[in-house]
């Protein structure tokens, strides 16, 4: 799936560092195209690193190592569609995507990330169909941001 986007995946060994990795511990990290991560990766981070490589310019993208930065309205762009994108893996899908959400950490002010998604996500929903990165019916383009 990540292929379509033009990102490479990099296993690591187990209890090695994973390189780029913002958070450290077992989260996925970003150098260029390249998404690393280990096999107790939470599919979460995979899903929002990955969000984060679609989602920033192309910029940024050139430069990218480990903190990928972007504004508030790309972050939420960030983790709507890496709810998007739950639904096309078999076994995860949107509900496990939002309750792992929760479970790590993520914090949103409707107090969790099942109700910003489906209540208060308007804004996020909007800066991806604006960048191109969703259709008008909420599905992945499979393009990145240009």
């Amino acid at each position: 799936m990540l292929a379509r986007y033009g990102m490479q995946i990099v296993a690591c060994p187990a209890d090695t560092p994973i390189p780029g990795s913002f958070f450290g511990d077992s989260e996925a990290g970003l150098i260029g195209d390249r998404l690393y991560l280990r096999a107790d990766t939470p599919l979460h981070s995979v899903l929002h690193e990955a969000s984060h490589y679609i989602c920033m310019d192309p910029a940024r993208r050139a430069v990218l190592h480990t903190d990928a930065g972007g504004d508030y309205p790309e972050e939420n762009g960030v983790c709507y569609l890496q709810i998007l994108l739950a639904d096309q893996i078999p076994g995860m899908g949107r509900a496990r995507m939002l309750a792992d959400m929760d479970a790590w950490g993520y914090s949103f002010r409707l107090g969790s990330a099942r109700a910003w998604f489906e209540q208060d996500a308007t804004d996020a929903r909007d800066w991806l169909r604006e960048h191109g990165l969703t259709d008008d019916l909420d599905r992945p383009t499979w393009a990145r941001r240009g």
